[in-house]
């Protein structure tokens, strides 16, 4: 199929061909008919992304902080990489259409084949041929509106969503500043509750249809005319209400408001402009300042959003699905005409050439419409406390394939996230004797866009493609962690060799489905992305600090630090928690490190906060304490890990640098690393070069799988004990 797509780091808009996405569960696949470019917030990204890089910079400073926090914990290489990823890869555009429902997905029950639905959401609602739109991003149609109309559902909720917030009643006066696309539907909606309104915006041509559409008054903001209307009409007190829906880096806005407000009035900012407050101004009047979020309540809430988990209607009336269905409602109705706002309708294949005559003001519009072709070849159906250890049984021995050196291993990868392509993909693109064979992701464009960047030979939506194939030797699981035990078992059971991030497991039930498809395969090549024990400073600090007589103490402290808002480690419910996710990492060095896996866990955890003490007991008697906090300085080290035992440290300072301690009989005797100050080599490109090598030669798996089962077992016992409040015992760690 075909989508609408712009490279942020060139600029450049491509109609490129990607995946058809698949239709999960909770959701529709909805193929277009007219898709909205929304002419203010998308041709502020399409010009963005033209800037150069410190423009970009200037213009979300909020992004560079961020660069400099990752640059103080992964180094500037990584950072580098992460953010050049990111920027060189294609971003999808649009977030509001109309389409009709291809298939349904399980437990959708209110639409149904064939359904006219109007659909929202930046991820979901894009330019594309197809789309899949969970439950609450859609609604259906009313009967009788064009689906040109209902294609602007999503920008009606915005602006309904910000007169909602300026709380209008019978009889007032409002002023709305900016009559592009949102403000024309802004007044609109307040003459249709029974709002009087004046415009204000430099476009004499958009004041003139503002006023065709019901606004009482319009003009320059720079003229008299604006605050004589205002004056007129409210007897000179001030408007109850202002509604700014203008952008751009003007303070003019905001000033206006204030001068034309009357007294405790509301000002409503649902545009993205300046917002430098005069304080006196506002201070005097004791101005209310409210926010509009987009189209309504449940905007960025992924329980909401992806789960489809809709809010009560007695505590939220109006959400953003109940927006959507309103705003259709009174487009049928004939209470609100979207018609005159339409300048023009470009077909979809014209897509790159529309956006460029926008953007260079040859095209002047409030509102462009993509049309889709109304008839498409037809797509196929979509696949669509005791803690014990598990035992590791095998039907038999796994026989694995040895390939020649002229013979390349092909790799298959199911997801492709940031992890994927900035910590994984750039160790094995161009790796020789290595050819990455498919890609496979739920949303088409990152499978284009890894293809693109890393020479994918195919990129697609469907696993059982990848499962099948039969001269694909091994797969990459690096999806969700909900996911990994599924697609980890049925690749298993498909006879691949399998390399899963971490965790392999959220729950004891996955853990064991993982081990009953090795046991009916007998395939047990199984990888899972404990990296840390191949990085090379840690590796040489063990061969430094040598074998060990007596029982050791191993203090390992990991800075977390709080997660983004947002951030999907968040979702517990579906994703675990952010230790069981993230765990595994540190309970595996602490086990390698130690030539063991532990016996018991105890954690126990700070009130109020996510910070964890984990201790483990192995069965020499060592220990492992693992300090897990979210509550530290940002610009304290990430990890650092000291091994204490027999007369001996080792003392590991974020994977920079190291160093080993001894008391011998003559005196002491210290090693120190060479420090790099330029990067963190935590592992992954000494792990992924073991993997392929286990892959090539049909040799013995880096890691074997009773480990992976126990430092599992182990990071999923930290729940339990922190339930219990008891030392957890791991039954049958071996």
């Amino acid at each position: 199929m075909k989508q609408v797509v712009q490279n942020y780091k060139s600029g450049e808009l491509a109609v490129l061909d990607v995946p058809v996405p698949g239709c999960k569960p909770g959701g529709v696949l909805v193929r277009t008919a007219y898709s909205l470019i929304s002419t203010g917030t998308e041709l502020m990204k399409v010009s963005e992304a033209g800037m150069s890089m410190l423009g970009k910079a200037r213009s979300r400073p909020d992004q560079v902080a961020k660069v400099m926090q990752s640059v103080a914990t992964n180094g500037v290489p990584a950072t580098y990489r992460k953010v050049m990823g990111k920027l060189d890869s294609y971003t999808p555009l649009g977030y509001s259409l109309c389409g009709v429902v291809e298939q349904v997905g399980a437990g959708i029950d209110d639409v149904k084949v064939g359904d006219l639905v109007a659909c929202a959401g930046n991820e979901h609602a894009l330019h594309a041929e197809l789309n899949w739109v969970p439950k609450n991003l859609y609604t259906p149609v009313p009967d009788g509106l064009a689906p040109r109309h209902a294609a602007f559902g999503t920008v009606g909720s915005i602006a309904m969503q910000g007169v909602r917030q300026g709380e209008p009643q019978l009889g007032e006066v409002a002023l709305v500043i900016g009559l592009g696309l949102i403000g024309q539907l802004v007044v609109q909606l307040l003459t249709a509750a029974g709002v009087r309104v004046v415009g204000a915006d430099p476009d004499p041509t958009r004041c003139e249809l503002a006023e065709r559409l019901g606004a009482a008054a319009c003009g320059d903001p720079a003229s008299t005319a604006v605050e004589a209307a205002v004056a007129e009409l409210t007897g000179g007190h001030g408007v109850d209400q202002v509604f700014l829906a203008a952008g751009g880096g003007s303070n003019q806005p905001v000033e206006l408001a204030a001068r034309l407000c009357r007294d405790r009035g509301r000002v409503v900012d649902i545009g993205k402009c300046r917002l430098d407050l005069p304080w006196n101004a506002y201070y005097e009047k004791e101005l209310d300042v409210r926010f509009s979020r987009s189209y309504g309540p449940g905007r960025y809430d992924p329980a909401y959003e992806l789960e489809g988990r809709d809010y009560p209607i007695g505590y939220v009336r109006w959400t953003e699905r109940r927006n959507l269905a309103c705003f259709l409602d009174l487009l049928a109705r004939g209470s609100v005409d979207v018609e005159p706002l339409v300048s023009h309708v470009a077909d979809f294949d014209d897509a790159v050439e529309t956006y460029q005559s926008l953007k260079d003001g040859d095209l002047k519009a409030v509102a462009v419409l993509f049309r889709y072709p109304e008839q498409a070849e037809e797509q196929g159906e979509s696949a669509a406390p005791e803690v014990s250890v598990p035992e590791v049984r095998r039907t038999g021995t796994t026989v694995a394939p040895v390939r020649s050196a002229k013979t390349p291993v092909r790799l298959a990868f199911v997801g492709a996230g940031n992890y994927a392509t900035s910590m994984l993909l750039p160790h094995l693109a161009g790796r020789e004797g290595v050819e990455l064979s498919t890609v496979v992701t739920t949303t088409a464009l990152s499978a284009a866009n890894a293809q693109r960047k890393f020479g994918f030979a195919e990129a697609t939506t469907d696993l059982d493609t990848v499962l099948g194939d039969k001269s694909i030797d091994a797969v990459f699981v690096v999806t969700r962690h909900s996911s990994h035990a599924e697609l980890t078992r049925r690749a298993l059971l498909a006879g691949k060799t399998v390399f899963v991030e971490k965790p392999l497991a959220l729950t004891e039930d996955e853990l064991a489905g993982v081990l009953a498809a090795v046991e009916e395969s007998g395939n047990d090549r199984l990888q899972v992305g404990f990296n840390r024990r191949f990085a090379p400073l840690l590796q040489e600090a063990r061969k430094r600090f040598g074998s060990r007589t007596g029982p050791a103490s191993l203090r390992y402290l990991v800075n977390a630090g709080k997660l983004q808002h947002g951030s999907w480690y968040l979702q517990q419910g579906a994703e675990g928690s952010r230790f069981v996710g993230e765990g595994g990492h540190f309970i595996d060095t602490a086990s390698w490190l130690l030539d063991a896996d532990p016996v018991s866990v105890y954690a126990t955890a700070a009130p109020g906060n996510e910070d964890l003490q984990v201790v483990l007991r192995y069965p020499d008697g060592s220990t492992a304490t693992i300090s897990y906090v979210t509550t530290g300085a940002a610009g304290f080290p990430k990890e650092t890990l000291d091994l204490i035992a027999d007369g001996k440290v080792l003392r590991l300072d974020d994977f920079v640098r190291a160093s080993v301690y001894s008391d011998g009989t003559v005196g002491r005797k210290q090693w120190v690393s060479s420090r790099l100050p330029k990067a963190r080599d935590k592992g992954q490109n000494a792990e992924l070069a073991a993997f392929i090598k286990a892959v090539r030669t049909g040799g013995p798996m880096p890691v074997p799988l009773e480990s992976l089962v126990a430092t599992t077992s182990a990071t999923l016992a930290v729940q339990a004990g922190l339930a219990g409040g008891a030392p957890v015992t791991l039954a049958r760690a071996r």
